[in-house]
């Protein structure tokens, strides 16, 4: 007789994925995601008894629960197939403990797959194992570890600031580098450059090559201002071009490694505008299953929380022949690329790829929806690149001398577009050709036509993007694959931060909460000290450290900040500020509270009185407009900005504070940048220090 089989996972779009691969001894359910969690109404983590977490069963899961109790008791053999990641062996313990599988005298295994496909399914099935409970600790500390920082100070924040904020142990620290990013773009004082090129002819050529000084003799050097650029001139000016030396040489550009969950995230937002947690739903999507005409319901794309650019000898082998076939033998890499080594990677999971290489884009497009497509074009082309051989340019570099003055010219042109038939980004070469450099020799004298001379600015670093911020948490180690899009989802969703086209830009009200984490809780938002807690939650999986040491030594020193900061912050409470305005309603002195998007005026007399106006802070400043009193006032997002009290008939608007005293130089108006006060006109470039705070 045939046994019962129930195999349990966590999305019903796997359940309709998965069934296809097994025969009709085996029921497939889906638990919804996870099924116990620490309660909502308190900390939930036993502090007197050792750090015990006390779970429940999450809201609305009983009557899945009651499903599945019955699938178990019917059912002889039972696999736990949740995600292969620590959230899902933590997912498959609390099943195990929620439907009492341990006293069901059931065979109960755990099974992982990197693949919803029907060879990796029943692969392992044929290699079940027992919950990896070094695994499920490391999920369970993490997750104690932020409820701890989430209960101890967000309650600190509803008090001090306002109901409503949070904090959090990764999105803390993702705020401050937003904050230290937002403080050095402010404090950055633009330095003067000018750039000179030389159009030069040699004779029998039809078009001028087009050469860039690069300094005197053997020393590379800047033209700092029009006076050192007009001086290089007067020096060429009756001199002659001189070819000095004609290098010629290939530049290989490596092909690009497969996705792994970060450099997705970040694709996605460069190449087809996706914020992070939009890449995460459509690629879970793409990995769980989707309606593929002529197959049914497939799935097209590897597990997609994953730090690891490792890939099945399988599924290399398949690429470099699907190349072969398609592009020529001679476009298919020799052996794969290599990712970096010593990083901390969980090489437990392969690289995001198609599951299917032969499945291209152009096959699947009718049955996608547009952004399903978009994502899983350039996964498939990604993974196919990384399988190619490397582009080959051809690269000329001239240098010409007159008297001590080089002038270089540079180009390359493609020998040899390797990868670069299939997948090109931002990146892509964009030097001119050198088929006319290759035609000059050394000793040629070229004549002058003109001299072009422009001058720049020296630019602030960039503001940080959904994509340039994950690159940098994973980069410093903070945060795991499966962390990145939720911590940008709850700052921008808290408003500490906004977005507008792709920057980031920190909000008045996130300035405060991280004023406030800084100076209160120096270690929670220390960078160190949040990547080294992640090597040590790594360590935990691996088995290596008692995930109760980690919990045992981290509580104790959040408590002691907490009762020290309660103590401290009584007089950063932000709420109820009286102000000079009296509310027309009702007549009484109207107080300043704070809201999602900043200050605003409120009657005390709520809930009676209801009558609210926006509220303007004078800084001290006239508007170098019209003479008005500039304000303080927020973008629709959040923003803080400098804009006149007579708005909307005066248009004056400043992102840097401005100054009272008047430029010295041009008579316009200065800002504040950190300890300086700098003219608002790059071009008059005035700075000097700005007057100590009393």
């Amino acid at each position: 007789m045939a046994s019962n089989n129930l195999v349990i996972v966590e999305s019903p779009a796997k359940v309709k994925t998965i069934k296809k691969f097994l025969g009709s001894n085996y029921t497939v359910d889906a638990s919804q995601g996870h099924v116990r969690d620490l309660p909502k109404s308190q900390m939930g983590i036993d502090v007197d008894h050792d750090y015990e977490p006390k779970y429940i069963t999450i809201r609305g899961k009983g009557e899945i629960l009651a499903k599945l109790r019955k699938e178990v008791k019917k059912a002889d053999r039972i696999y736990l197939a949740t995600d292969p990641d620590r959230e899902g062996e933590a997912i498959s313990w609390h099943l195990s403990k929620a439907l009492k599988l341990d006293e069901s005298g059931k065979k109960v295994s755990r099974i992982t797959f990197n693949e919803i496909s029907k060879n990796a399914v029943r692969e392992a099935l044929k290699n079940p194992r027992d919950i990896d409970m070094a695994l499920v600790d490391a999920q369970q500390t993490r997750r104690i570890l932020d409820r701890m920082v989430g209960y101890k100070i967000s309650p600190l924040l509803w008090e001090k600031v306002k109901r409503g904020l949070s904090a959090g142990r990764v999105q803390s620290v993702a705020l401050r580098m937003i904050c230290d990013r937002e403080a050095e773009i402010e404090a950055f004082i633009p330095e003067e450059y000018w750039t000179l090129e030389a159009d030069l002819q040699s004779s029998g050529s039809g078009k001028p090559l087009t050469a860039r000084y690069s300094g005197k003799g053997k020393s590379k050097s800047e033209l700092k201002n029009a006076a050192e650029c007009d001086a290089v001139i007067r020096g060429c000016r009756d001199g002659e071009f001189r070819v000095k030396e004609v290098k010629t040489s290939d530049r290989i550009r490596k092909a690009p490694l497969p996705f792994t969950t970060s450099t997705l995230q970040q694709e996605a937002s460069k190449q087809l505008n996706f914020p992070t947690q939009k890449t995460m739903r459509i690629a879970q999507q793409l990995y769980e299953g989707v309606e593929v005409e002529g197959r049914g319901t497939i799935a097209l794309i590897t597990y997609l929380r994953t730090d690891s650019t490792r890939v099945s000898d399988e599924a290399d082998l398949a690429a470099r022949n699907y190349i072969a076939e398609h592009y020529g033998k001679e476009y298919a890499a020799d052996a794969p690329a290599a990712g970096k080594a010593g990083q901390k990677i969980q090489d437990a999971h392969e690289a995001i790829r198609p599951i299917d290489i032969s499945l291209s884009p152009a096959e699947v497009k009718s049955s996608l929806q547009r952004d399903q497509f978009r994502l899983y074009q350039l996964i498939w082309k990604r993974f196919t690149a990384s399988r190619m051989r490397p582009a080959v340019y051809s690269a000329t570099n001239v240098r010409t001398e007159c008297g001590a003055n080089v002038f270089q010219l540079s180009g390359s042109s493609l020998k040899f577009a390797g990868f670069m038939n299939v997948y090109t980004d931002d990146e892509e070469e964009k030097e001119p050709g050198n088929s006319a450099l290759l035609k000059l020799t050394e000793g040629q004298v070229l004549s002058l036509k003109e001299f072009r001379k422009e001058q720049h600015f020296t630019q602030p670093p960039a503001h940080y993007t959904e994509a340039s911020l994950v690159r940098a948490l994973e980069e410093q180690g903070i945060g795991r694959p499966s962390t990145y899009a939720p911590t940008i989802s709850t700052i921008l969703a808290r408003r500490y931060i906004t977005r507008e086209q792709k920057n980031l830009y920190v909000t008045e009200i996130g300035q405060v909460v991280n004023k406030i984490m800084v100076e209160n809780f120096p270690a929670i938002v220390d960078r160190k000290f949040t990547a080294n807690l992640e090597t040590l939650l790594d360590s935990v999986g691996e088995g290596s450290v008692d995930w109760k040491t980690v919990v045992r030594n981290f509580y104790p020193d959040l408590a002691a900040a907490v009762e020290t900061a309660e103590k401290n912050l009584e007089s950063v409470k932000i709420a109820d500020e009286e102000s000079d305005e009296i509310c027309d309603v009702c007549g009484r002195r109207m107080v300043i509270k704070y809201g999602p998007h900043g200050k605003f005026l409120a009657c005390p007399g709520f809930p009676e009185c209801r009558n609210t106006k926006p509220y303007l802070e004078k800084i001290g400043v006239n508007c170098p407009k019209c003479g008005k009193a500039l304000v303080l006032r927020h973008s629709k997002k959040g923003r803080v900005y400098y804009g006149c009290e007579g708005s909307p008939e005066c248009d004056f608007m400043s992102w840097a504070r401005p100054a009272e005293k008047p430029c010295p130089r041009c008579g316009g108006y200065m800002v504040v940048r950190g300890k300086k006060l700098v003219c608002a006109d790059r071009e008059c470039g005035y700075s000097e220090k700005a007057p100590e705070e009393e």
